[in-house]
């Protein structure tokens, strides 16, 4: 399903006022440029349209077309060029999207045949495909979740530090460096590791916490001082490296810089990915995930991460076994993306990485 952002359109009133010529041949042009990326001349139109109509008639029409903020003439080009406007009155009111045949479906089922390990192995895998069948950059945005344990375990790297091994009943795997308190022997350390395992399976780190905090003087006093140390201040250590922000994976952004691209847009593309990589904007975007109904289409400025480079993005929600929002996937590029071919490739990736993250919760 695709849902559109939300941002108001004109679309019903440019559908009430274009004449089925006038939508016929924005139609055309609209999709020569996202075809070739080149403005369209009268000339050009006139040959694709299915009734005789002259250059000099498509030139009236596309005349009124720009009058209506639709097109524009890119520098001194003589061709016209749909604006963001016209863009999103094109996927608004004319997009058509086919259904996916079953070779496509499989194609992109057998790019996960390599993810069984956990869920970010399928997040890569996702972000590498989705860049790799839309020739723009694949990204993938993962919610930050206190994670539900399985296993913990405490690895030591040298006299003062230690590694915790946290596993994921998900499949998922953190680790996180801690500090050892003085003195702390390697019985002690298993120890401590064999008690926080008891704790925590089943529990995220803040909930093992908790449980630990409730049990008795005699029930910790199975636990020597220093490793009871161990475990009060490592839990509050991992759970102070527990961050909010969202989980960025990005690939294919070399396909988003052409070599003949002007120094200004280079910079503009580069900015970008200055400030998807800070982060910014991305809660944001994972919020509007959670509200969605299927396929979001943000053109240019429509979405404030994405207006300074006047990319376009397609995202769509994926879910966990419990059917909850827990990250967001799709494709960044060009305004002149071909939306009725990526639309369907991220709505159906969404399926399969929804899919495949409902059975690693199971295992």
């Amino acid at each position: 399903m695709v849902n559109m952002a939300n941002t108001p359109t004109p679309s019903q009133d440019f559908l009430e006022t274009l004449s089925a010529r006038s939508q016929e041949i924005f139609r055309r042009l609209v999709e020569r440029y996202i075809e070739t990326g080149e403005p369209v001349g009268s000339r050009a139109i006139s040959k694709m349209l299915d009734t005789q109509l002259s250059p000099a008639s498509v030139r009236n029409v596309m005349a009124d077309l720009e009058d209506l903020g639709l097109i524009a003439a890119p520098h001194t080009s003589a061709g016209r060029a749909p604006t963001q406007q016209g863009l999103r009155f094109f996927v608004d009111a004319m997009l058509e999207i086919g259904a996916m045949d079953a070779a496509e479906r499989d194609r992109i089922a057998r790019n996960f045949t390599g993810s069984a390990g956990n869920i970010e192995d399928v997040l890569n895998e996702a972000s590498v495909m989705l860049s790799g069948l839309s020739h723009g950059a694949g990204m993938v945005i993962a919610a930050k979740s206190d994670m539900v344990l399985k296993h913990v375990e405490f690895v030591r790297l040298d006299p003062e530090r230690a590694m915790a091994i946290l596993v994921g009943q998900d499949g998922q795997v953190e680790n996180r460096i801690i500090a050892l308190p003085p003195g702390l022997t390697a019985s002690a350390l298993t120890q401590a590791s064999n008690f926080l395992a008891h704790y925590i399976a089943g529990r995220t780190l803040k909930e093992a916490q908790e449980a630990i905090r409730l049990q008795s003087e005699k029930q910790r006093a199975e636990l020597d001082e220093i490793a009871q140390r161990l475990v009060d201040q490592g839990l509050a250590s991992m759970i102070d490296k527990e961050t909010s922000a969202p989980t960025l994976i990005v690939r294919g952004r070399a396909n988003l810089i052409d070599d003949t691209m002007a120094s200004e847009d280079l910079a503009r593309v580069r900015e970008l990915f200055d400030e998807i990589e800070n982060k910014k904007g991305l809660l944001e975007l994972l919020s509007d995930a959670e509200t969605a109904q299927g396929v979001r289409i943000f053109i240019g400025s429509e979405n404030k991460l994405f207006s300074l480079s006047g990319s376009s993005v397609v995202l769509s929600p994926y879910k966990d076994a419990n059917d909850k929002v827990v990250g967001v996937l799709g494709v960044i590029g060009p305004t002149r993306l071909n939306y009725a071919r990526i639309v369907p490739v991220v709505d159906y990736t969404a399926h399969v990485v929804t899919r495949l993250i409902g059975k690693k919760g199971e295992l």
